[in-house]
């Protein structure tokens, strides 16, 4: 009887043990489905209109007041790609991960003309 009992306690902790690691290792990964910059700076009009998610390191913060704008720069392995936003600018070399929709002024002959990508959600 106690060596079942021990038996089933082992099995539990060794259970919410294995539980625990996975959740920080997923955790921890930022990049699990992100978009590579690249993707995106290659074929813009297969995102139009779409929100995808991205993951990088914030560069070039850019703030125009008389225009109310605001951008960064977002590099990632792959490239880099402006990010127009609303909210706070990050802080330089700061890693975040980021959603944002990629929007494009027309689609003349499948060449996106006036690509714009805005945040609409960062962590």
């Amino acid at each position: 009887m106690i060596h079942r009992l021990a038996h089933r306690l082992v099995r539990l902790v060794l259970t919410v043990a294995t539980a625990g690691v996975v959740g920080v290792v997923l955790g921890g990964c930022n990049s699990i489905d992100t978009t590579p910059i690249s993707e995106i700076n290659a074929s813009p009009a297969n995102f139009d209109g779409k929100e995808v998610m991205l993951h990088g390191v914030a560069k070039e913060p850019t703030r125009l007041p008389l225009l109310n704008l605001k951008s960064y720069v977002l590099k990632d392995d792959s490239g880099e790609i402006d990010i127009l936003t609303e909210g706070d600018l990050p802080k330089v070399n700061e890693e975040i991960s980021v959603r944002v929709k990629v929007a494009n002024i027309a689609i003349i002959n499948g060449e996106p003309l006036g690509t714009t990508v805005t945040e609409i959600a960062r962590r």
